[in-house]
């Protein structure tokens, strides 16, 4: 199957969620839902193992994997108001649900090696990835090899007893059966089979029993695509760097805005005022963390109580003005949402979800634009988002928090040019400074939570976005392109040692206050 092109709504901006980090809340919902609807039954027994050596097996509890599995496992959505007790309601459940840390091979530091079975004694077996920002890819299922990451319908045929030349067989009537079709893939391991159909539409009951009638299949299972944009056979996209965009905005004399929806609209095969109304709606969402922070949050598991409005309370005593007020407020106001397990949206990941609706909206509520610029400055922000998605990654487990915070930062510059009015070149310059001026930032939470150093360098990200913003809008030189620095910061992130890519094996997380603060809060 041919690799599909990132999506702004898939990959960048988004998900909506609960929990205090998308590579593990949100993305171990989108897993516990999968592994549910494999089963076709209550889930009654669940064994999840982690390799020492990955990132998942310091920090799967204290960041909220094992909530996120729970709810998935028992049918909860990404933002579902009753995520935080899952635990517990999985309890209440008779669900049996083990985390256990066992060696085995994994290739990517966010593994997941899953055993689940229901009361009837069916089970399953599969390895699924978290690869970054809530993104997920199901790669093996009772020993065969797939790849599932919830942008299709998925229908797999299970055979037993069978040889290679019956499966194509199979295969064959399947392809014959079901129009319009993107792919299909047979695997045989022994005398067993699987075929995997992924298609845009769900196929009824009546054409699964058919295929079923006709193949002998020992079970058809469907999987419902879980993303909000979904993928197709032959997807093309206008442009996949920065470089090509540049070109095309010069030709058909188009801002980054308008790029962007070009872009999604390819992506999704739908219409640009679809895509304009997606972000229109998050950028409501976003608004609306922002005030459930400064409300006041409550969260028992944390580091930080509620700080955002303590910036309002003393404004006559702070540097900068209405504009560092608001940005220092808003980004805290959105990361205390956060951990207090309330609603934000990932851009691009819940780790570094505060910079760029803090950025956004304060120099909105500074400057004046109105909130179609918000709009604006967001679909730009989601256009560096998918040019760093598809040449480098938004897993601080894979590159330190430069993936996370640090490309939060360059879309915010871009963010910020656009509600200025800047042009293209001028946004792309904007990116490339801002992320020239993290990269190598490693990721150290402490007691392993995402609060601490995640807050500051949200804030940090959040005033590198206005700076590099002024000073492209003013002309400055970022002397390295726009491509070029994406790639120089992949490279530097695979180079950090993999105790400071979101272990907690070093910087601030081995501290000794930080060492307290986690035994207070595990105890």
């Amino acid at each position: 199957m041919e690799k599909q092109p990132p999506s702004i709504f898939n990959d960048v901006i988004g998900p909506v969620m609960r929990g205090s980090s998308s590579s593990h809340t949100a993305a171990s919902v989108r897993i516990g839902r999968i592994v549910r609807q494999l089963l076709q039954a209550p889930c009654s027994k669940c064994l999840v193992e982690f390799d020492p050596d990955g990132s998942l097996a310091s920090t799967y509890h204290e960041q909220g994997a094992d909530i996120g599995l729970a709810g998935g496992l028992l049918g909860m959505d990404l933002n579902d108001h009753r995520l935080r007790d899952a635990l517990e309601i999985a309890r209440q459940n008779k669900l049996d649900l083990v985390f256990q840390v066992t060696p085995f091979t994994a290739e990517h530091p966010n593994t997941y090696r899953i055993k689940a079975s229901t009361g009837s004694g069916e089970e399953r077996h599969m390895t699924c990835l978290s690869t970054g920002g809530g993104m997920v890819e199901i790669i093996e299922i009772d020993g065969f090899l797939v790849s599932i990451g919830g942008d299709f319908h998925e229908t797999l045929f299970f055979y037993h007893d069978l040889d290679s030349r019956t499966l194509n067989e199979y295969q064959q009537v399947i392809k014959e059966f079901v129009t319009g079709y993107d792919y299909i893939t047979a695997s045989l391991k022994g005398r067993k089979g699987l075929i995997n159909l992924k298609t845009g539409f769900k196929l009824n009951d009546d054409q699964l029993k058919n295929l079923q009638d006709q193949t002998g299949a020992e079970a058809v299972i469907r999987i419902e695509p879980g993303l909000p944009v979904r993928s197709r056979k032959g997807c093309r996209v206008p442009f996949g760097s920065a470089a090509e965009a540049l070109t095309m905005a010069e030709q058909e004399e188009l801002d980054l805005w308008e790029l962007a929806l070009r872009y999604e609209s390819a992506r999704g095969d739908i219409t640009e005022k679809e895509v304009y109304n997606m972000a229109r709606e998050l950028v409501q969402t976003m608004e609306q963390s922002v005030q459930e922070g400064l409300s006041g949050t409550d969260y028992q598991d944390r580091i930080l109580g509620a700080q955002s409005q303590k910036i309002f309370n003393c404004k006559d005593r702070l540097i900068g003005g209405e504009l560092n007020a608001g940005l220092i407020a808003s980004i805290s106001a959105v990361m205390e949402t956060k951990s207090a397990f309330g609603v934000i949206v990932a851009a691009p990941t819940a780790g570094s979800c505060g910079t760029l609706p803090g950025a956004l909206f304060a120099v909105a509520e500074e400057m004046g634009p109105g909130k179609n610029q918000v709009v604006k400055g967001l679909l730009a922000a989601g256009l560096i988002g998918v040019l760093v998605a598809k040449n480098s990654t938004f897993a601080a487990e894979e590159c330190g928090c430069q993936a996370e915070c640090g490309s939060a930062s360059g879309m915010a510059a871009a963010g910020l040019v656009q509600i200025m009015n800047g042009s293209v070149q001028e946004g792309f310059d904007a990116a490339a400074m801002a992320l020239q001026n993290v990269m190598g930032m490693v990721c150290d939470p402490v007691a392993e939570r995402v609060e601490v150093p995640c807050l500051g360098k949200n804030i940090m990200a959040g005033f590198n976005a206005v700076a590099c913003a002024n000073m492209a809008l003013a002309g400055y030189d970022s002397v390295i392109p726009l491509d070029e620095t994406i790639a120089a910061m992949y490279s530097c992130g695979k180079m950090l040692p993999p105790e400071l890519r979101c272990t907690g094996r070093g910087g601030l997380s081995v501290t000794k206050t930080a060492r307290e603060i986690y035994d207070k809060l595990n105890k």
